[in-house]
């Protein structure tokens, strides 16, 4: 993938970049491997008499069992420093009417900006050309891919830059990698 660039057009703003079509397909893959997920999770909504007679829309209170999902979608509200959980401690009951109040918002926006992405990379390679909301959405959609891949793979700030080759992570830290410049040189394009 070449790095972004930002040119002014009499339409405004664009944002260009072009990418083979092996990275092409990698980044589709894992963008719909994650909406795969936030739709399953979104499908598995408990029915809510109160949100039906309301209108209300409801999302899941409990948290997400999947690891990279629980990253996407992590509680609202965490137990203060010590980590130990209180007797007279509700915040389990608070994270999962927060949850479900505002998980099917937070699952929409991801949806988005994942779709958005989806539509913008031409499947076998080539130019794209995004408008800057388009390039934000990008930003979004690419964050949740590193976010997922990221927990998937446990890196943390003490995974080194490279592993052995004998590690089975080796060349998925690779893509993680290059998934983190997508975004940064995006980021840079987009500064006036």
């Amino acid at each position: 993938m070449r790095q972004w660039t930002r040119k002014n057009s009499l339409s405004g703003p664009k944002l260009r970049s072009e990418m083979d079509g092996h990275e092409a397909s990698v980044l589709r893959s894992l963008v719909a491997s994650v909406l795969g997920m936030l739709e399953d999770r979104a499908a598995q909504t408990p029915h809510d008499d109160l949100a039906e007679l309301t209108g209300l829309r409801t999302g899941n209170p409990t948290p997400p069992d999947v690891p990279a999902l629980a990253r996407l979608l992590p509680d609202f509200h965490r137990p203060d420093g010590d980590g130990n959980t209180h007797p007279d401690d509700t915040s389990g009951d608070l994270n999962g009417a927060l949850r479900s109040l505002h998980e099917p918002g937070i699952i929409d926006a991801k949806l988005a900006a994942g779709a958005v992405i989806l539509r913008t990379v031409p499947e076998d390679g080539g130019k794209v050309v995004l408008n800057p909301e388009q390039a934000e959405a990008w930003l979004y959609g690419l964050n949740d891919v590193r976010l997922a891949l990221g927990t998937t793979l446990g890196i943390d700030a003490d995974t080194p830059d490279t592993l052995d080759s004998e590690d089975p992570r080796a060349p998925h830290l690779d893509v993680y990698h290059w998934l983190t410049w997508m975004q940064d040189s995006l980021v840079q394009a987009l500064m006036p």
